[in-house]
């Protein structure tokens, strides 16, 4: 009798385990966009729409193996601006984007796998420039540019501050050097990648003022199971060290 009753146990937890795994459809696809955000999503051709293999990167390579691993399709679309991608997500089923900064104003609109990866947010002045501002409440008297839609932009917004924002951070850059803004509020390392990008170096660092993770965002109807499998296997490839070994190739 108890070998009887252990058999239907075991049998009952075998069903639910396939009955879970079975409920994504066999066409089951994940549309995932991305933006060009150096060193950690970018265009092999540096223009602003590539796919699939056109596209590389820290958080690329690691969310290409998340979903081998986690065996779920999808497609990959590197698009700008960065604000229509963000929209998309948060309106459309199956949709997701990264490298999406996390923040608590945006926890409860989407679903969320990682963190890929730990970036910091700064206000850059131009070379020669030596300012130094102790606090965004002291920067509020320089004129700031942001990235519209961004995190950092948001953040700038939610303190009170009213941002010149840009629909591509590359404009940011001259802007600067040109005196249509005082500071520039970008994400490090990434600013500094894409001024050097521009031949500008020797940016000042005016403040640095947070640290941030970048995360998979996912529409918030993207089934559980979807976004369990995904961190499952974000998780075990961190364990084994692909995660840093990605970072290094980069870094």
């Amino acid at each position: 009798m108890l070998k009887t009753w252990k058999a239907s146990l075991l049998f009952g937890l075998i069903f639910t385990a396939c009955r879970a795994h079975a409920e994504l459809p066999a066409d089951y696809k994940v549309v995932l966009l991305t933006e060009n955000f150096p060193p950690f999503n970018m265009a092999v051709d540096d223009k602003n729409y590539a796919r699939d293999d056109g596209i590389d990167g820290i958080s690329a390579e690691i969310v290409r193996e998340m979903f081998k691993r986690a065996g779920i399709n999808f497609t990959l679309t590197l698009r700008f601006p960065w604000d229509r991608l963000y929209r998309l997500t948060l309106d459309k089923p199956n949709y997701g984007l990264f490298s999406m900064t996390f923040t608590a104003e945006r926890q409860p609109l989407f679903k969320w796998v990682g963190p890929l990866a730990k970036t910091g947010w700064v206000l850059l002045a131009a070379p020669g420039n030596n300012v130094t501002v102790t606090s965004l409440k002291d920067a509020a008297q320089y004129q700031v540019g942001a990235y519209k839609n961004d995190a950092v932009s948001q953040h700038l917004e939610s303190q009170g501050l009213s941002p010149v924002n840009a629909l591509r951070d590359q404009e940011n850059i001259k802007k600067l050097l040109s005196g249509k803004i005082d500071l520039w509020a970008t994400t490090d390392p990434v600013g500094r990648y894409l001024a050097k990008q521009e031949g500008v170096s020797g940016l000042n660092t005016a403040l640095r003022f947070n640290e941030a993770e970048l995360f998979l965002a996912l529409n918030k109807d993207t089934p559980d199971e979807v976004v369990q499998r995904l961190q499952k296997a974000l998780d075990e490839m961190r364990a084994e060290g692909f995660v840093d070994e990605v970072l290094n190739n980069y870094l």
